[in-house]
């Protein structure tokens, strides 16, 4: 998430993209009936027809149920970054299985609903900006409701940090809807601020720099940036590199525009945004 986080959820516009790190979801048909899951997280076997559930593949289980299979599969999952980082694995992983168990992209509209409504009723809410990026690839300007996906042609690198921990993003969401449940005009204000931010990315590109760094203001003002982020964003500054807290907060990632070799002791990783959404191998 480059822009609009939080505010995307209340009619506002995202800035989103796809990074060169990928989720890789294979399908075999088996003979057996049964499902039968291999993965980085461990392993999963139950009758094709009744899964049980299980808290790490609770959206590949969701994407299996909505087609019906005949005989058994067998899915291989593998990922090029980890799941704990925060690069939007929920949805990369949505998104390939859907792809995979359908063997066509087809409507890349149709994938992107498909795949938003398994984020939907695995975890209740989601705004469906990190189920874009994946579905379209490169940059694109989002906006949950009205749905409004417009791709900007734009490629560059990142460096993205972890902070060291994750707060899921429900319990961060649940968290900040309690506050501004409080001081309603007060966080109105400060969408309104990010969507014009993204708006005004849309307009001019180079203004992304700038916009990283309101954007960043605005997360401090909601209360979603903890010790480990600050200091993150105090590093980048000190090189002055435009940077901002990724996600919905409190953990996860911050974010640098442009490639930065170290950010202190904290894990530092080299992206750059990827221009292909979800393909198909044959």
């Amino acid at each position: 998430m480059l822009l609009g986080e939080h505010a995307v959820l209340h009619g506002r516009r995202a800035l989103i993209c796809a990074i060169d790190r990928r989720i890789t979801v294979e399908v075999f048909q088996t003979l057996e009936k049964t499902l039968k899951i291999h993965s980085d997280l461990g392993t999963y076997e139950a009758p094709i027809n009744a899964l049980d559930d299980h808290p790490d593949f609770r959206f590949v289980l969701d994407a299996v149920n909505q087609y019906p299979q005949e005989s058994g599969i067998e899915l291989k999952i593998e990922s090029e970054f980890s799941s704990d980082i925060g690069f939007g694995s929920s949805a990369a992983v949505t998104v390939a299985t859907h792809a995979a168990l359908t063997g066509s992209i087809g409507d890349r509209t149709g994938l992107f609903k498909r795949s938003l409504e398994t984020i939907h009723r695995v975890q209740g809410r989601g705004s469906g900006a990190d189920v874009a990026a994946s579905v379209f690839g490169g940059v694109v300007a989002y906006r949950a409701d009205p749905l409004e996906i417009t791709p900007l042609a734009e490629t560059f690198p990142l460096t993205a940090v972890y902070s060291g921990s994750k707060m899921k993003t429900a319990d961060v969401i649940r968290h900040l809807e309690e506050r501004r449940a409080l001081n309603a005009d007060y966080f109105e204000k400060i969408f309104d601020r990010m969507d014009a931010s993204v708006g005004e990315v849309v307009e001019h590109f180079p203004m992304l720099g700038k916009n990283l760094i309101l954007n960043q203001k605005l997360m401090e003002e909601m209360g979603l940036c903890n010790a480990a982020l600050a200091e993150i964003i105090r590093i980048f500054q000190a090189l002055e590199t435009p940077a901002k807290i990724s996600g919905s907060g409190l953990g996860d990632c911050a974010i640098g525009l442009g490639k930065v070799p170290e950010v202190g002791t904290f894990p530092a990783y080299s992206l750059q945004v990827e221009p292909q959404g979800v393909v198909l191998s044959r």
